[in-house]
Parts: C-alpha cells; sequence; structure tokens
C-alpha cells in the first residue's frame, strides 16, 4: 500500500494508497477530530470501496501528522483537503470521478469542500450534527450538509450523542447500531456503503464512458 506525502499551504499530509487494477472511480476519506485512518467504519467502508473496483486514499490532515491532537480550525482543514484532492485528481486518481468523505469531522470537510473539490457524491460516516455541549443550546451543523448538492450517504450510529440528520431527496441517511465511533456494528457500516456506492460509481462511471 503506497504512502504518499503531499504538501498542503498548512504542512504536509498523508495520504494511504489503495489503488484498484482497473478503477471504476475513487472514494477519498478523511478522519476524525482525534483519530486516524485505522477507525474501524472507515476501515470497512475501504474494504467495501475495494472490492466493488474504486480506488481508495486515506487522508491524514497536516495536524495529525505533525502529532498534534488538536484539530487545525477549519479553513486550514479544507485547505490542506482540497490541496490533497488537487494533487490526486491530477496524478494518481487522474480521470477518475470522485466521491468524497469520511467520518466525523473528516465527513464536516467533505462536505464544506465537495463542490469545488468537484465531487459527484460524498459519504459521511458518523456526521456530528451538532457540537459538544458547554454553555447554552448547540447550534446544528446541518448547514454543511445541506449545502452539498451532490448524492450523499450519512451513516449515523443510533446512540450518536451528536445527534441524526434528516434525509432529503439527494441525501439517504441509515441509521446503525452503535454510538458516534460507530464501532458496534461495522458489518451494518459496511452493508450501507456497500448497497449505496453502486448507484454513485456505476452512474459516474457509465457517464464518463
Amino acid at each position: 500500500m503506497p504512502m504518499l506525502e503531499i504538501e498542503t499551504p498548512h504542512g504536509p499530509a498523508n495520504v494511504h494508497l489503495h489503488p484498484a487494477d482497473d478503477p471504476v472511480a475513487a472514494l477519498v476519506l478523511g478522519h476524525g477530530a482525534g483519530g486516524g485512518v485505522t477507525a474501524p467504519d472507515l476501515v470497512a467502508a475501504t474494504d467495501v470501496a475495494r472490492g466493488q473496483g474504486l480506488s481508495v486514499a486515506l487522508v491524514e490532515q497536516p495536524y495529525r501528522v505533525a502529532g498534534r491532537r488538536s484539530p487545525a480550525p477549519a479553513r486550514q482543514l479544507d485547505a490542506a483537503w482540497i490541496a490533497v484532492l488537487t494533487r490526486l485528481r491530477d496524478q494518481e486518481l487522474e480521470g477518475l470521478p470522485l466521491i468524497a468523505g469520511g467520518r466525523s469531522l473528516g465527513a464536516r470537510v467533505a462536505c464544506r469542500t465537495a463542490a469545488v473539490a468537484g465531487a459527484v457524491a460524498v459519504l459521511c460516516l458518523a456526521f456530528p450534527l451538532l457540537p459538544p455541549r458547554r454553555s447554552g443550546p448547540p447550534k446544528s451543523r446541518i448547514d454543511e450538509l445541506d449545502q452539498v448538492t451532490v448524492p450523499t450517504l450519512v451513516v449515523q450510529g443510533d446512540r450518536d450523542r451528536f445527534g441524526m440528520p434528516p434525509p432529503r431527496p439527494a441525501r439517504t441517511v441509515v441509521t446503525v447500531p452503535g454510538d458516534h465511533s460507530l464501532r458496534a456494528d461495522t458489518e451494518a457500516v459496511a452493508g450501507a456503503v456497500a448497497e449505496w456506492l453502486p448507484t454513485v460509481a456505476g452512474q459516474t462511471a457509465s457517464a464518463a464512458r
């Protein structure tokens, strides 16, 4: 599995690349705020995508590469993500329809940048609809999801303390057993991704031909 170091405006990002032999599309996933690319739901999604003929890239944000656990500000995360996707689309994933996504924080980044990145679909694993409770009522992040105009899948634990996003005509929400970690039933996570991916990867591959 090749590991690439890609320069971004905020330091190097690491990309763990799983290339398919004859890929129909590419899935690029980002990690959660305090975790890495080996999170169980990311592994499950990666395995499903590879089994369906997609190349997969798992992206470690610069703050993680630098050894910091606290995430960078949103604008830095988005800029680094776009820099990585631009490089991948120019080289390793050239010509492939791009499905962007990630878990938790990574899902938020993918939603905010979907349009500028040219993503044909977005995969959100454990989207944190509500921020952690501190003082006063939490402000919903639904606007980040609602700004995505391409087909979107949200896989959410039925006990996720960060809330449950509502479905929309272009947004499918699948509830699986578990909390925000999505560790309780990775087979259910894999099943949801496996059912949805062909509806976006197959269509975009056919359109490209």
